[in-house]
């Protein structure tokens, strides 16, 4: 090579960008994109301006098909087959790895232990070197069984046979009094069933038992009973065949079915399952007729006695996990036993991980349905804390949900970590201090659903500031206390409060006020308002748990505005209002009300593609012929809120029901969307904010809200906070679990908890005005909040 020569780049090297052509996913709008591969890229912009379309929509599903497509089509027959995104060209891609805000599992059994396999790492460590031995591994389970059995078994020797005889014995760790649920249930009868009425007379509370329906079909046909003898009446083995009989398999209406006692069904098919999972009116029926206590026989550890006696320096894996992290990493430590030392530094740099990242005042024997958003994010982080991979594609989802200001540093320094180590980490994300330590940010906007899905700046965090995007406008935001809080009217008393981590809290809530309650991740803010107000009449509770719904499913359907609107158009034109459902009458029989027709291909991706039949309006034509106002059941559910809002207030089409739940819609900032957009297209944050509306209507003089800033944008937080003196000055008392520094300087009163987390934790360290805490400055939300208004 000649001095003149330029140094040739080699063409493995060239491939340094994502490259983006034509994105359509939802909202987008044929975006393109370049993305510089292992540098840390934000994505800004009002919450449903298309962040997760592009980054979990497009590229991220993109990288794990492909991944899905190298393996033989055997394989690919039993995983979930993934559609293409509507894009016209992705390059650049590499392995994706998403690290999501999807709760853990909500199975009853899962905890934190379990979920991280950490739970797996201490069974195998108490298996070696405990005393008294009791077993393998699965001794120390609290999902295995013990069983055993005996029997005769053939043997062949040489020419001959003989028969033998074997016991087989499997030694499980599961407490057989709770089956390793950790408490037990005691059912109240008076809530099952009136027992003043009979069979016919529809005596059954729980939800879906009707006489009409199967269930009540099965009763009535078993033969078990008179259907028109009241239950009070009942013989001995007549209440236990309703309430208790084995599985029978019996003949009703000329169908084999399996008839089985009320109790052991609603075992079955609700006491097993985590009450955050269930439908709301289920999980109302659960806590009303089921009182839960902790096992007597295994103290809530879920462990049959061997493994509760089978101890390593005086702790059994019952005690263990109970400790919190923070303790269970230094117990760790203390073990001095070079048989198990691979063993017992996978354990020590597992536990130190969930120490790193902010939740070492957890315990592994937490239920995993019981982790918010954020901690169930960081859990899923923690895996690839200290992981060798290299070059491969992280995306987050704000990954500072539920972080006190004080923990975002940890955060940000694990997203510099993996960039660092040559990875492409990709985040969407709306707090300030995350987005400032970017390489490259991209904006998309301007607005938010058919307003939004362009990129609208792309560039450095100082260049975002002077761009005049919405982000780059609010992005220095910093808010004013307010010269003169609202007084309380009264006082909500919480007195001895104990739950978890609390220490006996005695705090006065007042009423009538906007009142927020802070504290660092772990200081039992949510145990404290959670614990005491949960199931409280008068109280309106909406909390993180994420909403449920296909893409049949959608805010009209959600909040039951259809339900008003189906009656109107009925009403007017004379029909039944089933057929103005889509589930229904009305539904277009080539697609069965989806609007979209799928091909199945095997093993390949499925391909949906409108329906010819009704262009993909999923009504018969002969649903859309009738109007109201001009308009058939379809032109209403493609309106947008704000919209629809003016078309139900007059004429023909005044529907007050409807009209009320499309005010709460607009009010929380959701008047862009249309009524009939399917709820799978939503994003976190217009999720978070439909439940806030659907549930404004109740009646209830105490509204709790648990993070309602969780997936939105810095602009939008302004409209919230609107949404909640709203609320205040209806005479409501609102009380918000809450980090964002915005809201606590617009409160009315402040209660912090702390000082730290877990058993740091659990006390007040204030309760005042925001001014008060600014002046005060001791605790770490005093001065974070100090430094926000400054």
């Amino acid at each position: 090579m000649t001095g003149t020569d330029a140094p040739r780049t080699h063409p493995a090297d060239q491939h340094d960008l994502i490259r983006v052509r034509g994105a359509r996913e939802n909202n987008l709008k044929g975006i393109d994109a370049d993305i510089v591969k292992r540098r840390l890229t934000m994505f800004t912009g009002l919450s449903g301006s298309g962040k997760s379309s592009l980054v979990f929509d497009t590229i991220a599903a993109e990288s794990q098909r492909m991944i899905n497509e190298t393996y033989s089509a055997f394989v690919q027959g039993f995983m979930p087959t993934l559609d293409r995104p509507e894009v016209d060209q992705l390059d650049g891609l590499t392995t994706a790895i998403i690290v999501d805000q999807e709760r853990l599992g909500a199975n009853v059994r899962s905890t934190l232990g379990t979920a991280t396999d950490a739970n797996a790492l201490l069974r195998v460590l108490f298996s070696r070197i405990a005393q008294p031995h009791i077993g393998g591994p699965q001794a120390y389970s609290f999902n295995t069984p013990s069983v055993s059995g005996s029997g005769a078994i053939t043997v062949q020797r040489g020419a001959g046979s003989r028969a033998e005889k074997r016991t087989y014995t499997l030694v499980g760790g599961m407490c057989p009094r709770c089956e390793g649920m950790g408490s037990v249930s005691d059912l109240d009868l008076t809530e099952l069933y009136d027992d003043s009425k009979s069979l016919n007379d529809n005596p059954f509370k729980i939800p879906g038992y009707s006489m009409d329906g199967w269930y009540g079909r099965i009763f009535k046909g078993s033969g078990y009973f008179d259907p028109d003898k009241p239950i009070r009446s009942y013989t001995k083995r007549e209440l236990r065949d309703l309430l208790y009989r084995e599985p029978t398999k019996i003949k009703v209406e000329g169908i084999n079915v399996t008839y089985e006692g009320l109790i052991p069904k609603i075992t079955k098919s609700m006491l097993s399952k985590d009450p955050e999972s269930m439908q709301p009116h289920v999980r109302a029926f659960v806590e009303r007729a089921v009182t839960f206590q902790t096992c007597p026989e295994c103290g809530g550890t879920r462990l049959a006695e061997p493994a509760r006696s089978s101890k390593i320096k005086g702790n059994s894996i019952g005690d263990v996990c109970a400790m919190q992290i923070t303790d269970l990493a230094d117990w760790v430590r203390s073990i001095d036993e070079p048989s198990v030392q691979p063993l017992l530094a996978n354990l020590r740099h597992l536990l130190d991980s969930f120490v790193e990242i902010g939740l070492g005042y957890l315990s592994l024997d937490r239920p995993s349905g019981t982790l918010s958003g954020g901690e169930a994010q960081r859990t899923k982080m923690v895996r690839h804390l200290g992981s060798s991979l290299t070059d491969v594609t992280y995306v987050f989802d704000e990954p500072t949900v539920g972080l006190h200001p004080h923990d975002i540093q940890r955060a940000n320094d694990l997203l510099l970590r993996l960039r660092d180590k040559g990875n492409t980490v990709l985040v969407v994300e709306h707090k300030p201090e995350v987005i400032a330590i970017a390489d490259q940010i991209i904006d998309l906007g301007p607005g938010a659903g058919a307003g939004g899905g362009e990129i609208v700046f792309q560039g450095t965090f100082d260049e975002l500031r002077t761009s005049g995007t919405l982000t780059g406008r609010h992005v220095d935001d910093r808010a004013r206390l307010k010269p003169q809080v609202r007084q309380g009217s009264g006082a909500l008393e919480i007195r001895g409060a104990s739950t978890h981590n609390l220490k006996n809290v005695d705090v006065d809530i007042p009423l009538g006020v906007l009142t927020v309650v802070t504290g660092v991740a772990g200081s039992g803010k949510s145990s404290l308002i959670h614990g005491s107000f949960h199931g409280r009449d008068g109280v309106v509770e909406i909390d993180q748990s994420q909403i449920k719904g296909s893409r049949r499913s959608n805010p009209a359907t959600y909040t039951g505005a259809l339900d008003a609107i189906r009656k109107t158009f009925a009403k007017v034109n004379g029909v039944k209002p089933a057929l103005f459902s889509a589930n229904s009458e009305g539904a277009c029989p080539a697609c069965n009300g989806a609007g979209v027709v799928y091909t199945d291909l095997g093993f390949m991706a499925t391909v949906a593609s409108r329906c010819q039949e009704c262009d993909g309006r999923r009504y018969q034509a002969a649903v859309l012929e009738y109007r109201v106002a001009g308009r058939n059941i379809a032109e209403v559910l493609e309106m947008p809120m704000a919209q629809a809002l003016e078309y139900f207030a007059q004429g023909e089409a005044k529907t007050p029901a409807a009209n009320k739940i499309l005010q709460h819609l607009v009010d929380v900032g959701l008047g862009y969307l249309t009524l009939g957009q399917p709820l799978t297209t939503l994003s976190g944050g217009e999720r978070q904010r439909l439940k806030l509306a659907s549930r404004m209507g109740e009646s209830g003089g105490v509204y709790v809200l648990d993070e309602p800033t969780s997936g939105l944008h810095l602009a939008d937080v302004e409209q919230l906070l609107g949404l909640l003196d709203k609320l205040v000055d209806s005479g409501k008392s609102v009380i918000v679990i809450e980090h964002h520094q915005a809201v606590m300087a617009h409160a009315d009163w402040i209660i912090d908890l702390g000082p730290g987390a877990g058993y740091d934790g659990g006390r007040v360290v204030f309760a005042g005005t925001p001014a008060q805490l600014v002046a005060d400055a001791k605790t770490l939300t005093g001065q974070y909040l100090a430094r926000y208004v400054a």
